[in-house]
């Protein structure tokens, strides 16, 4: 029986600096430097042959080694190893998120077609070493991570903060949990985001639409759909910074609230409400969704990009508590991403979005949140796949996050801008593939009778006459 990867580095551990002494020949005594280059070039030809992309890595000393069908002198991007430290570390590490975190300390750098890049990552997860192969690359991972202490080329950038483990979804898991993605400060949002800070995927009527523009279209792409009218009572669950409560006040006339668990978000809506002279209509409110109280108090209700922090074991009480607040012949939108396979297992995906973006994010496949939501008393009216418009969408916050990579370093640190690029990139890609999805459900509470939406979807596409102010 072959031994698997983690019980080869097991062992490894308890005899590590033994072995690294024989591979040296003397304890202490690090190989000369052109004898590392040559044999950190040979390594990693080793793990990536078969990449089947177009790129190359260089080493400290400027080497440069191949990558995949590199056709010209220009890669599609360069992989930097700045220390052979932390290619010694791609084979004897244990944490499976190690390269991640070796660039965002700056061991590694990224230069050219940073998504292009992303594409290692299915090719390192694909790779599979026989256990003759595991013994021949140990000696040189060893040399090459001892050679890497003390070489001057460790780089002081640290690594964005590890988020607290989230394990019941409990009120004050969630709280923590969102204050530690949300609160990280409105400045940063602010300068990769559209105008009117709107957090989720946009709504695209062509691939060139300009941001802003695509984020508003999404913003009347759900009043329409909610079929808002004067004097409807609004709920918006996870507010955020108040762009669907404000657009949907000033251009409907609703009567508006929102509950945040971000009190820096809270701060935010509450001033551009009175910055809107609408604080007669809309209000907000740090307030858990599960502390809502009464029954049939809205109209309508929309829930944007929040029932991802749930938690999959609450979405039944999730479901239950929209439709205790919704009225009979009310209309209720829920807004997520699903994944393309049942529950939440652990992955290299999920535990970098668990460890260092979204503590408490969980995601499910779109047929599983139906049926909840239809054991929860709700008949599904209209499903909209928006996954091409996310994948479009995300390209335009990286892009904008590192045209404001200055700027962003005002207000959280090199390794936050870069776990925050590397995650929207990541996140861009498996959009495109289809690992990950988002859907708008509308739903209406199953209470028998006529169903209280049109018999066609032309109303979300019909030209308004004029803007309503």
């Amino acid at each position: 029986m072959k031994p698997e990867t983690g019980e080869l580095r097991s062992a490894l551990a308890g005899g590590e600096a033994d072995l690294a002494a024989a591979a040296f020949g003397q304890r202490g005594v690090p190989a000369d430097e052109d004898a590392t280059v040559r044999e950190a070039s040979r390594l990693l030809a080793r793990l990536f042959d078969g990449f089947a992309g177009d790129g190359a890595i260089r080493l400290w000393d400027g080497t440069l080694v191949p990558l995949g069908h590199l056709r010209n002198a220009t890669p599609a991007f360069t992989l930097v190893f700045r220390n052979p430290q932390v290619i010694g570390a791609m084979v004897l590490g244990r944490d499976r998120l190690r390269l991640a975190e070796a660039y965002f300390r700056g061991d590694i750098d990224i230069e050219g077609d940073f998504f292009k890049a992303l594409a290692l990552k299915d090719h390192l997860q694909a790779i599979r070493l026989s256990w003759p192969e595991r013994l021949r690359v140990l000696a040189p991972a060893l040399r090459l991570a001892w050679a890497g202490w003390g070489n001057g080329h460790r780089s002081a950038v640290g690594t964005p903060l590890h988020a607290d483990r989230v394990k019941a979804h409990s009120k004050s898991e969630n709280r923590v949990a969102v204050q530690f993605h949300y609160d990280l400060s409105n400045a940063f949002y602010a300068l990769w985001l559209d105008r009117a800070m709107v957090y989720s995927c946009a709504y695209f009527a062509s691939p060139t639409q300009a941001l802003d523009d695509a984020q508003t279209a999404k913003l009347d792409h759900i009043c329409r759909k909610l079929r808002l009218k004067p004097q409807d009572r609004l709920l918006d669950i996870g507010c955020g910074w108040g762009a669907l409560l404000l657009h949907a006040a000033k251009h409907y006339g609703v009567e508006a609230h929102g509950v945040t668990l971000s009190r820096k978000q809270l701060a935010v809506a509450q001033q551009r409400i009175v910055a809107a002279g609408l604080g007669h209509r809309v209000t907000v409110e740090l307030r858990d969704y599960r502390d809502l109280e009464g029954t049939a108090r809205y109209d309508k209700i929309a829930s944007v990009g929040m029932f991802e922090h749930v938690g999959l074991r609450n979405l039944p009480a999730y479901f239950d508590t929209v439709h205790r607040l919704l009225k009979p012949g009310g209309v209720f939108l829920n807004h997520g991403i699903t994944h393309h396979v049942e529950g939440w297992e652990k992955t290299l995906s999920t535990e970098f979005i668990n460890r260092y973006i979204f503590p408490d994010g969980q995601l499910d496949t779109v047929g599983n949140v139906q049926r909840v939501m239809e054991a929860s008393g709700f008949e599904i009216a209209d499903v909209e796949s928006l996954r091409s418009h996310y994948a479009l969408t995300l390209r335009h916050w990286v892009r904008r996050l590192e045209w404001h990579h200055a700027e962003a370093l005002q207000f959280v640190n090199e390794a936050t801008y870069r776990g925050w690029r590397l995650y929207m990139a990541a996140c861009a890609l498996e959009f495109e593939s289809g690992e990950i999805g988002v859907y708008q459900l509308l739903a209406t509470r199953r209470d028998g009778g006529v169903n209280p939406l049109p018999l066609t979807r032309a109303h979300l596409y019909a030209t308004r006459e004029k803007e309503k102010s």
